[in-house]
């Protein structure tokens, strides 16, 4: 409603007559305006006094009902925003070596800011200055009164008996203090006692006696070896009548041992003639149909009654012999852990292997010496690390961490020698998920560890540093490891937290970079074998992630729907890679050909999760490994 002598749009309101009997005296108003060309109408005036109410609805008013009307209308709140704050702030970080953006806009801007010292008389801030200043007033005089010396000397009667003040004299207002104190006094104690019986000793000794000294102490050390040798033989065979019987029976000679395993293996070889001849020369036809896509025919399946009801945890092909392959079997179930066992199959014989190790503990991980190609590493559950020599005849480990070399107090998930032999001695290094990763020497006798690194705990709040509080709750458990083949000293490692670590061999203290991207442990990481930048990594969230160690985030994911057990480069191509799931796919992917689907995939089993898979070096074939023990 608009009170006023303002007419409405479209035409002149006319101002209602009011009663005679109901006329109320009002403030004076302006007159409303007539229409053009209509003479004023003469109301007289008690009529005049009234007040006049004009209605002024626009065209286009909106229409509401009466419950539209009386429905009350939700308040509207301002939110102070400065359109000219900045909103993509970044600073450099000293402490994590790289700008952060700061996301927190400050919207309020001062147009005049000045500080000022002046407070009102009658304030009380005021009168609190004012008595802090009487006391200190105070307090000087009573200082000045208790200080003053009474002076009795009669005043200078002119100006030239007044002494000459000397300005420079004491200019800096300073005066020294001394006090002096007692000496303390020194005593001496002394206690006698007796001196404790002594007896002479003198022997002549020539250099014969010396000498021969010295030769029974190699002589008993020379029969202690023999008889520890002894020892061990006797270990080596339990029957040492069988052991005699068998150097006089040629049957039982290694001569004729050869024969039968070569023998073995023709038999095997024409029993399976087919599936050779598959594995040398087969080719699909219908590749070429298929538009860049391949396929994967399965050729054996490696199987032991020792690993019956057991995982496989690794699986590692020999660098030199091409045809042996190294599997471990154990339990990723902490509640159905028991011994291990280390199978060495070869494609020349898929019935049976080759070489059998028993463990006391499941088998985590094992690797091939690069040139020692008999010499193999294992990491076991119960944090030991064992190192086999194929060569020798026993079945026993030739070297073995205990608790005295600082062996690791949880599981070894991998082991990996080090191809740098700068230091003299055969060495490898080894991951746990106590948080250590730690370098294993091969000395004389035993093992010797160094500790790489202690893999930190890291905060999971943005820019939370080390020092958060996070990181006195222990280490992060250390799942994977990866050294890069170009540059020696830089190495990957992949935690139970999700994260991938950046490290160097060189500098312990601090990670060199840390990759977040995966949102549940890191099962495996790889460098790629041509390209030293890029690598790729496989985690329980699904997730196949290909990276660049210069940048923080992945340059490619791939999600396969499935938990992932591991993933694989392609030894002879830098764009191939294998991946496997928990529904026994294997699952072939080339950049080149395809980068957002894979190429070929093959189910492998079909009531079994597949666990490991690795590339042969030289044969274009896979192997994969599952958890019922094949």
């Amino acid at each position: 409603k608009v009170q006023g002598p303002t007419a409405p749009r479209g035409g002149a309101a006319m101002a209602p007559k009011a009663a005679a009997g109901k006329a109320q005296p009002a403030r004076s108003s302006p007159q409303p305006a007539e229409p053009p060309g209509e003479a004023p109408e003469d109301l007289g005036g008690d009529e005049y006094d009234l007040p006049v109410v004009i209605r002024v609805k626009p065209e286009d008013q909106l229409q509401l009902s009466p419950e539209e009307l009386e429905k009350e209308v939700p308040p509207r709140v301002l939110y102070p925003v400065n359109p000219r704050a900045p909103q993509n702030t970044t600073h450099f970080s000293f402490k994590e070596r790289h700008f952060k953006t700061d996301t927190q806009v400050d919207q309020c801007v001062f147009h005049l800011v000045m500080d000022g010292q002046i407070l009102l008389k009658d304030s009380p801030e005021a009168q609190t200055q004012f008595e802090i200043q009487d006391g200190k007033e105070a307090e000087q005089a009573q200082r000045d009164q208790e200080e003053a010396v009474d002076e009795d000397f009669d005043p200078p009667e002119g100006d030239a008996e007044r002494p000459i003040k000397n300005p420079l004299r004491n200019q800096f207002n300073f005066s020294e203090r001394a006090a002096q104190t007692k000496n303390a006094v020194l005593r001496d104690r002394a206690w006698p006692t007796e001196p404790p019986p002594t007896t002479g000793f003198m022997g002549t000794v020539t250099q014969w006696e010396i000498y021969d000294q010295y030769t029974a102490e190699i002589e008993a050390a020379r029969e202690k070896e023999k008889e520890d040798k002894h020892k061990i033989k006797q270990s080596y065979d339990d029957q040492p009548d069988k052991k005699k019987k068998s150097d006089a029976d040629p049957t039982y000679s290694e001569s004729m041992k050869l024969s039968i395993k070569i023998m073995e293996r023709m038999v095997n070889q024409n029993a399976e003639n087919e599936v050779y001849h598959d594995f040398k020369y087969w080719e699909d036809r219908s590749d070429e149909f298929r538009d860049g896509d391949g396929t994967l025919l399965p050729l054996w399946r490696f199987s032991s009654e020792k690993a019956k009801r057991k995982q496989v945890t690794s699986i590692k092909w020999n660098n030199r012999y091409n045809d042996l392959c190294a599997v471990g079997f154990g339990s990723y179930d902490f509640m159905r852990q028991g011994t291990g066992v280390i199978c060495c199959y070869s494609l020349k014989n898929t019935r049976f292997p080759e070489y059998v190790f028993n463990t006391d503990a499941g088998v985590c991980s094992l690797d091939w010496h690069p040139s020692h190609p008999a010499v193999l590493a294992v990491g076991l559950y119960d944090g030991t690390v064992l190192v086999y020599d194929l060569r020798a005849r026993t079945k026993k480990p030739i070297y073995q961490s205990t608790v005295r070399t600082n062996k690791h107090t949880d599981p070894v998930w991998e082991v990996r020698w080090n191809d740098d032999e700068s230091s003299g001695t055969l060495n490898f290094f080894s991951i746990s998920s106590d948080g250590r990763v730690s370098n294993w020497f091969l000395m004389k006798n035993k093992l010797e560890s160094e500790e790489v690194m202690e893999l930190k705990l890291m905060s999971g709040m943005p820019g939370g540093g080390e020092d958060d509080e996070t990181s006195l709750a222990g280490l992060a458990g250390g799942l994977c490891f990866d050294f890069n083949r170009r540059s020696e000293h830089l190495f990957l490692v992949g935690t139970e937290e999700g994260r991938i670590h950046k490290c160097s061999k060189a500098f312990s203290g601090q990670y060199l970079e840390t990759y977040e991207g995966h949102s549940m442990a890191v099962y495996t990481v790889r460098w790629n074998p041509f390209h030293p930048k890029i690598f790729i990594s496989a985690s329980a969230d699904w997730t196949v992630k290909m990276w660049d160690h210069t940048n923080r985030t992945a340059v490619m994911s791939f999600d396969l729907a499935q938990a992932i057990g591991d993933v694989a480069w392609a030894p002879y191509s830098s764009t191939t890679f294998a991946a496997i799931t928990s529904d026994g796919v294997v699952h072939i992917y080339d950049l080149s050909v395809n980068r957002n689907e894979r190429i070929c995939y093959q189910k492998v089993v079909k009531r079994a999760k597949l666990t490991h898979v690795a590339f042969n070096s030289s044969e274009p074939i896979i192997i994969v490994g599952d958890d019922r023990g094949g």
